[in-house]
């Protein structure tokens, strides 16, 4: 490295203190960072000061104007030029950094906005005059006399536009817009009781909705299934299951979705810490963990998790943005997500998704006739229910024809094969009594309330595999002695991280034991992998636990293999069940957990209700 490219010259540097407008630009780099992060930061504010309706409006992505209105406590004209001053805040004494019950608290928001924009606060505490106060670009106006009934009205305009070289790293109006609508989504759903509203007022005038959350009644679950379906829509709180568990003082509440309602992405994953959004990698690969045996790796799941604990079990102030948390003890958590979630799914037993046969209906529909047709909608005939008589006399018209009497060219096989079916009394269970089976695959069966189409492979896959995993926890996982072990040169501090689960690996077949600094010893893998690359096996998981905290690789591996063997094992394609099979298979579907879904993650049923089969044909 040349003298030029060098940070400090030659000559002695100078120690100088910076002043306030350059501490608040700086502090402004880590807490705002775009248009969204102001916003969050306001919104919070207003949270922290019990309102109980926030409004947020914004113009062109909130580059030119976020003006947040909220009905809470407010404060006195006095506190105004303390509440925009560095380190000020009413939410802590500092006396206790881990007791901490505010969304903010650090008291570097506000001075951070007022040194990159032009910010105003209007406010008014009870019994007490409105009052105003300005900042621009760290300077900052007296307080003057303003007219406001409650609350707090805080102004931001023209955002960076004391620092504009931050103005070029902004992204385009729609994604900064998007942003800011994701912000007040993820706080609308950590706050169920509170009304929230988004309006778009770029051009001006009284600007255009785009959320909108009424507050929720009854109780907190209630509320936030209702709330969850205003943001998330109504497919997710009709797939969702309720999670409420607790250990060591940690609770866990909210909603996971159903294996069968995946997603191409994580965009529908949200975590809460005592109500506080977070992104955080460990409870994130949690969540992952909790379906990986459901879903393939290019789905991902649909939560809405919500972690309560004492304040001073998890420390919130390690990001200017606090949106990461460290746990006390992040197994606990962890672990907590993962049994919760998975408890959810087995008590969901054979359910699968309403989505489903949404998908199935929208398939039965005709497509237009051409590029640019409308659909005509179809005609509608009012039809009465027939009489038992004139059933009678509808199934002698329908009744087989004996071969020697058909017609030529009527004698084919028939696609389908319908037999009496065994069992009486079966259309009350939840997937009804097998009639028919077509294509050798599929199984139609009638319920009380309409028929389900059952994907025969795919159930009795599921059903082997879960047969499979319980006989493997019962017995363990047998595991092979390797002739000659596997020495594994990981590090120490990887050594250490290998043998602190080494326990649990144990379970699961895989032997480690420590040979030297740094170096671990493999003697035994699990037999059901056969011959395995034992240095690779413990380099995956390794990258595991450093990427995520923890690691179901030879978990994960052995489920493969069940799976496999489960495929391998089960009814297959093209196979003719006979009535009193395929019953059974139905019967043993509801009496087993996660049967809804294949081991890849896709239904193994549709259930189609008897109106929307009638409204397909025009009947009302």
């Amino acid at each position: 490295m040349n003298a030029e490219s060098r940070n400090i010259g030659d000559a002695h540097p100078v120690i100088r203190q910076l002043d306030e407008a350059a501490i608040n630009r700086i502090a402004a780099g880590e807490v705002v960072e775009r248009p969204a992060s102001a916003v969050k930061e306001l919104v919070e504010n207003a949270l922290d000061a019990g309102a109980r309706r926030i409004s947020v409006d914004y113009a062109d992505g909130g580059k030119t104007l976020i003006r947040v209105t909220d009905d809470g406590c407010g404060m006195a004209g006095a506190d105004l030029p303390l509440a925009i001053s560095r380190h000020a805040t009413s939410k802590i004494d500092g006396s206790d950094l881990l007791n901490i019950h505010s969304f903010g608290f650090r008291g570097e928001a506000l001075p951070s906005l007022g040194a990159v924009g032009r910010l105003s606060i209007t406010s008014r505490a009870a019994g007490q005059e409105g009052a105003r106060i300005a900042v621009e670009g760290g300077r900052i106006s007296p307080v003057t006399p303003a007219a406001l009934s409650r609350g707090t009205v805080v102004e931001l305009r023209e955002l960076f536009y004391a620092t504009p070289a931050r103005l070029k790293f902004l992204r385009s109006d729609r994604a900064e817009a998007q942003a800011i609508g994701e912000v007040v989504r993820r706080l609308a759903m950590a706050e169920p009781f509170v009304n929230f509203r988004l309006t778009d007022v770029s051009g001006g005038g009284e600007g255009r909705v785009l959320f909108r959350a009424d507050a929720g009644s009854g109780d907190l679950f209630d509320a936030l299934h209702g709330r969850l379906a205003t943001v998330l829509g109504a497919e997710f709180a009709e797939n969702a299951l309720r999670l409420d568990v607790d250990r060591d003082g940690l609770r866990l509440t909210g909603y996971a979705a159903l294996p069968t309602y995946s997603r191409g992405s994580s965009v529908q994953q949200y975590l809460f810490v005592n109500g506080r959004p977070v992104q955080d990698r460990m409870l994130l690969g949690a969540l992952r963990a909790a379906y990986f045996d459901f879903l393939s790796r290019d789905r991902h799941p649909a939560a809405a998790l919500f972690l309560t604990c004492d304040p001073q079990m998890v420390d919130v102030n390690v990001h200017p943005a606090k949106s990461e948390v460290r746990f006390r003890d992040p197994a606990l958590a962890r672990g907590l997500i993962v049994s919760g979630i998975r408890q959810a799914l087995a008590g969901a037993g054979h359910r699968a998704s309403t989505t489903v046969a949404q998908a199935t209906l929208g398939a039965f529909r005709p497509e237009p006739a051409g590029p640019g047709v409308q659909p005509t909608p179809s005609r509608v005939y009012q039809m009465d229910r027939p009489s038992q008589g004139a059933i009678r006399a509808a199934y002698q018209w329908q009744a087989p024809i004996p071969a020697q009497d058909l017609a030529p060219g009527f004698a084919e096989a028939p696609s389908a094969r319908v037999e009496p079916v065994a069992e009486t009394g079966a259309e009350s269970r939840p997937l009804g009594a097998a009639r028919a089976q077509v294509h050798e695959n599929y199984i139609i069966a009638q319920t009380d309330r309409g028929i389900v189409i059952v994907d025969q492979h795919a159930a009795h896959e599921r059903l082997v595999y879960e047969r499979l995993k319980h006989q493997m926890a019962e017995k363990g996982v047998a595991a092979q002695a390797l002739l000659i072990p596997e020495i594994v040169e990981v590090g120490e501090a990887g050594a250490a991280r290998l043998l602190e689960i080494a326990e649990d690996l144990q379970r699961l077949g895989l032997s480690l034991e420590p040979f030297g600094p740094g170096a671990i010893v493999v003697r035994e893998t699990p037999a059901a992998l056969g011959e395995v690359d034992a240095r690779g096996l413990v380099r995956d998981i390794l990258d595991d636990l450093e990427d995520l905290g923890q690691s179901q690789t030879v978990q994960a591996r052995i489920e493969a293999v069940l799976s496999r063997m489960a495929c391998h094992g089960s009814v297959r394609s093209g196979r003719q069940m006979r009535a009193e099979e395929m019953n059974a298979l139905l019967r043993e579907m509801e009496a087993t957990p996660h049967s809804g879904q294949c081991n890849h993650g896709r239904p193994t049923y549709v259930e189609l209700r008897l109106s929307d089969i009638e409204r397909l044909f025009g009947r009302t």
